[in-house]
């Protein structure tokens, strides 16, 4: 078929409508195509591997499909080159004198040339405490003098153990490498002490974490949400991320469900159930059968029941419930103690992608439209004339993605009205091109949730934050591949969620770690910090 065909261009509609139908049918039969070749091509290699054979090698092609939305999304800006000596902190001046021997007979002095020149020095220092000791035959007892705080916990000293947190968590260096830097400098540690300053004797950290979630959650109504995986000891689990502008949390759980999601947004680990209208309502909607709602109608209502409880009481009553029906049962008791309890501030809205496990849990959902654009990049059209509705399509989208983003800066409620209208009229777009016209019908089903931005302008239109969260969570673990012990998760968990937020904050980790290790307190908690300039940037004003 000729590259500039088009077919509305055919006058017999009859005959317009049969070459739409055959054109779709291509699209269609190409797919099916490519999808039975891979096919083919995993049965023979699975057919020489049985005889002993090797399978065609796994060899990526040198490019392959981008579907990023960044080129479309983001819009160049003038690079201007800022200026940074007013940073810079003099720590000592050198006057460098000029050898006037080879100057001609008439040169004058004009005063000095300023260069400044940053230095670093990396050095070892090794600390012989003489601690004053008494014995008093009275009480039989020694008494020595106490050593300075930070000192107080094994042999190295608060600077190097915040180094090696610093380096491991917030430079994403794996162990075998600090081991190197550190012994390169001259220090005596061996690879397991180094893993011990990392994982053991962190419960301070663990708590500040745990304050910065909390924080975090009361400082807006809404909050960004992603997951990744993550192995444990070599077991896969799922790291949940969840953040705003002020803070970054991760916590890893054992798989994806709303359960977890609840789990981690209440702020504590043990899962609490409850049963009541919001749990009778939740079951009726999604049509668990009639016989066992009647039967969870005996469960004690309207107070907070343990997981043995409701283990216990499932077991002695509903013993032939479903494995499908239970895990229902369950995500309906705990999002009803989610939504009951009073101690963690609850989220207004999720700011994430359409996957299923965030539906529920906040009144609301802000769709990322990043997430959603993507899967017209998806699409292949074999023919000319679909990719060229495709990209007018897009195109089209994209500039209504820029309008949102400008209504962000401006709302008002004619705008609003205006880019509800819009919406709804590009999204009932009938191109012809029918995998297109699905992807376009699936788009405006989720109209709420994409336009959650015109009820509340603050939220972002992506979910950039917490994929960029997820992102840092892959790097280390291809740096370090995982933890491998409860310790390790703490670990992990923690010191990630400190380090993310305090580059959002703008405080310095290894400062920030230094000065709790050495117990000096001089730098605020970071959950202060969150609760202090949410108080300023005031995120959830469209609520008030």
């Amino acid at each position: 078929m000729p590259d500039n065909f088009d077919p509305t261009t055919i006058e017999d509609p009859t005959l317009r409508q049969i070459v739409g139908f055959l054109m779709n049918l291509v699209e269609k039969l190409t797919l099916q195509t490519l999808a039975q070749a891979e096919q083919i091509q995993a049965l023979r290699d699975e057919v020489n591997r049985l005889n002993g054979q090797q399978g065609k090698p796994t060899i990526l092609p040198n490019r392959t499909a981008d579907i990023s939305s960044e080129k479309e999304r983001h819009v160049p800006k003038p690079h201007k080159k800022s200026a940074h000596r007013h940073q810079l902190v003099i720590s000592r001046t050198q006057t460098l004198p000029l050898d006037t021997r080879a100057l001609p007979a008439d040169a004058t002095a004009k005063g000095y040339v300023d260069v400044l020149v940053q230095e670093a020095a990396f050095e070892t220092e090794v600390i012989c405490f003489k601690r004053q000791k008494y014995y008093s035959a009275s009480t039989h007892q020694t008494y020595l003098a106490p050593l300075p705080a930070g000192y107080d916990e094994g042999h190295f000293g608060p600077k190097l153990r915040a180094w090696v947190l610093s380096l491991y968590f917030d430079s994403n260096m794996s162990e075998p490498k600090i081991h190197q830097l550190l012994t390169g400098l001259g220090v005596i540690i061996s690879v397991g002490q180094i893993s011990n300053l990392l994982i053991y004797q962190q419960a301070a950290f663990a708590a500040e974490s745990v304050a910065v979630l909390e924080a975090g959650l009361a400082s807006s109504p809404w909050h960004n949400v992603d997951d990744t995986s993550t192995r444990v000891d070599g077991v896969n689990r799922v790291c949940q991320i969840v953040c705003n502008l002020l803070y970054t949390v991760y916590c890893t759980v054992s798989h994806k469900s709303r359960q977890q999601v609840v789990e981690v947004l209440g702020g504590s680990p043990a899962l609490a159930y409850r049963y009541d209208e919001y749990a009778a309502h939740y079951l009726h909607k999604h049509e668990l059968p009639l016989k066992w709602r009647k039967l969870l109608s005996a469960l004690p209502t309207n107070r907070p029941l343990s997981e043995a409880e409701v283990d216990s009481w499932l077991a002695t009553n509903a013993a032939k419930l479903g494995v499908g029906h239970k895990r229902l049962v369950l995500e309906a008791l705990v999002l009803a103690q989610y939504h009951a309890q009073t101690q963690v501030a609850q989220v207004r809205l999720l700011v994430c992608d359409d996957a299923p496990q965030w539906e529920g849990i906040a009144p609301e959902i802000g769709l990322c439209w990043i997430h959603e654009l993507r899967h017209y990049k998806k699409l292949w059209p074999h023919l000319e004339w679909h990719r060229s509705q495709l990209d007018k399509f897009l195109t089209e989208a994209w500039d209504y993605y820029r309008e949102l983003a400008r209504y962000r800066v401006a709302p008002s409620v004619a705008e609003a009205s205006r880019l509800r209208k819009r919406f709804k009229e590009l999204f009932s777009t009938t191109t012809g091109y029918e995998a297109l016209d699905a992807r376009i019908a699936l788009t405006l089903a989720k109209a709420e949730q994409l336009l959650a931005v015109l009820r509340h302008p603050e939220i972002p239109l992506h979910n950039n934050a917490a994929e960029l969260g997820a992102r840092q969570r892959v790097r280390k673990r291809d740096v370090s591949f995982g933890p491998r012990s409860p310790a390790g998760i703490a670990a992990w968990d923690s010191f990630m969620t400190l380090s993310a937020t305090c580059r959002k904050l703008g405080v310095n980790f290894y400062a920030y770690v230094h000065d709790r290790l050495s117990k000096t307190y001089a730098l605020p908690s970071l959950a202060n910090v969150i609760a202090q300039r949410a108080a300023t940037l005031n995120l959830g004003v469209s609520w008030a």
